[in-house]
Order: C-alpha cells, then structure tokens, then sequence
C-alpha cells in the first residue's frame, strides 16, 4: 500500500508541491486577515485539496503529453510511463479524477471560484503543450504557479475581494510568475542540448544559456521589487523586511550556483533553495497577519 502511493506521488512530483502551497497558503492568511488568516476549517480544507487536485492534473497531463520526448531523453527516461511502471491509462485516469476532483472542491468553496476552475484547468494543463511552440513556456508555467495564491485568496473572499485585495493579489501573483520564469530558466539549462536537438523551445534554447541566465536574473529582481511592493501594499513591518532579506540572499545564490557549477547542482539551486524562499516568505506573512505587525496577541 505504502509502495503504490510512494510510486504515484513521485509520478507526479508530489513533493514539488511545496513551491506553490506555501505562496498559496500565504495568500489565504492575508485573505483572511480580519480573523488572524484563519479561514476556518471546511475553507482551509478545501484550498488544501483544490491545490493537490490542480496539481496532480497537471503533473499528470504533463506526464502524459512528454512521455515520448521523456523515453528519449537520458535524464527521464526512467520516468514511470516510459519505464513501464504506470500504464497510460492509469495516468489518464488520474489527470481525469483529479480534474473532476477540483471541479468538486471549487463548487463547495463558492461560485467564483466553481465558474473559474475550468479555465484555471486548462491553464495549468496548457504549459504542459507550450514548449512545443513557444520559447516563452516559462511564463505560461509562471501563471499556472500563480493561479495558487489567486485562486486561495478567492477561495476566502469569493466575489467580496475589494480593489485594495485585487491589486495585493495581483502583485503577489506577478512576483510568483517572475520567481517561476526566474528559477525554470535555470532548472532547463539541464536540457539545453536535447530540447534544441529534439524542436523543443525555450529560451535557453532560443536565446542561449548564458542570455537566458542574464533573463533569469532580472526576472528575479523584478521579482524582488514586486515582493516589497508587496509588503508595503499589505503595510508590513520588520518580519516581513526580514523574511525579504533572506529571499534576496538565497536568489542571489541560486544564480552564483547555476553560474558558477556544473548541471549537477543545479538541482540544489531548484529545489533546496526554492523551496526555502517558499516556505520564508509563507513564515514571515504568518508572523505579520497573526500578530498583526505588533508581535504581541490583543
């Protein structure tokens, strides 16, 4: 039992989750800030299972549409559909109930976001088909990932969001957008030879690793920007400066290792150091909406 759900959470990456949760449950904090961002429990529950259904259909969709560029490619083809562990149709089968199973979940949420859930389906199974024609497939990933905070944030407010949330919720999405376009740069230097031997596009393809790691770097200072705008916007205090700080730290190490070392590493500047500046920034938010900027429980 323990094997199976082991081999169908590495199938879609199920661990991967931890970059998207963290800004997704961020955005519900601030959401619900008038209770200390607790939205209550049915809420908190159903985001939480919104997010593994969104992904989960994604993942496999991708899983599904790559399989034949995956069994080509030295670095996946130990994947479980080009080895033979899953069969197509146990993976169609999972995007399937998975898409069924967000649908479900939106529509007890509330009907914003049940309207909205199919087009967030399709955006975040569309990247997935993007590489095929476009060498801008990191900015489609980039909203995928950003469709978690906005969709959490509604999940909360539903059609109550006021303008004032409409312009936090898009400035916390751009800056996720510009984090993933920054960091998927990074993560397809592995791939430069194949995708360019194989048709597949992307801008490090299109314009070279070392262009595309200079485009990688100014996303992220973008990015940056649009974080303390962030911050200033939701009127945030030294937590959050704090929190900011150890971000710039870590994305200025990440590009130092991506620059600086060989491919081997640059799982380390994906994952590890990725996945830290999640997790920060979710921490300091938390801090900032719990105890109000003051540090002290009124």
């Amino acid at each position: 039992m323990f094997s199976t759900i082991q081999k169908w959470g590495s199938f879609v990456r199920f661990s991967h989750t931890i970059f998207a949760l963290p800004f997704a449950l961020a955005a519900m904090l601030v959401a619900a800030r008038g209770n200390r961002g607790w939205p209550g429990w049915r809420v908190f529950g159903l985001i939480l299972a919104a997010m593994v259904c969104a992904r989960t259909c994604a993942m496999a969709f991708n899983r599904i549409v790559d399989r034949k560029f995956d069994a080509l490619n030295p670095r996946t083809k130990n994947r479980h559909l080009p080895a033979g562990e899953i069969s197509l149709a146990s993976a169609v089968s999972l995007c399937a109930l998975s898409a069924a199973g967000l649908l479900a979940t939106s529509w007890f949420l509330n009907p914003l976001c049940f309207y909205l859930s199919p087009i967030a389906l399709g955006l975040v199974c569309f990247y997935s088909l993007t590489k095929r024609f476009s060498d801008y497939t990191h900015v489609f990933l980039g909203i995928a990932l950003a469709l978690a905070p906005i969709g959490a944030w509604l999940a909360v407010r539903g059609a109550e969001v006021s303008t004032q949330e409409i312009i936090q919720m898009t400035t916390l999405a751009l800056a996720v957008i510009l984090w993933l376009v920054g960091f998927d740069i990074i993560y397809a230097m592995q791939d430069y030879e194949f995708d360019k031997s194989h048709g597949l596009r992307s801008l490090v393809v299109a314009w070279g690793p070392k262009n595309a790691l200079a485009a990688a770097f100014l996303a992220h200072l973008v990015m940056c920007g649009l974080l303390l705008a962030f911050g200033f916007l939701c009127h945030f205090r030294l937590a959050y400066m704090v929190g900011w700080l150890i971000i710039l730290i870590c994305l200025v190490l990440e590009h130092w290792i991506a620059r600086r070392r060989s491919l081997n590493w640059v799982n380390v500047a994906f994952f590890k150091l990725n996945a830290l500046i999640g997790m920060v920034f979710l921490v300091v938010v938390a801090a900032e909406v719990i105890f109000q900027g003051g540090f002290k429980l009124r």
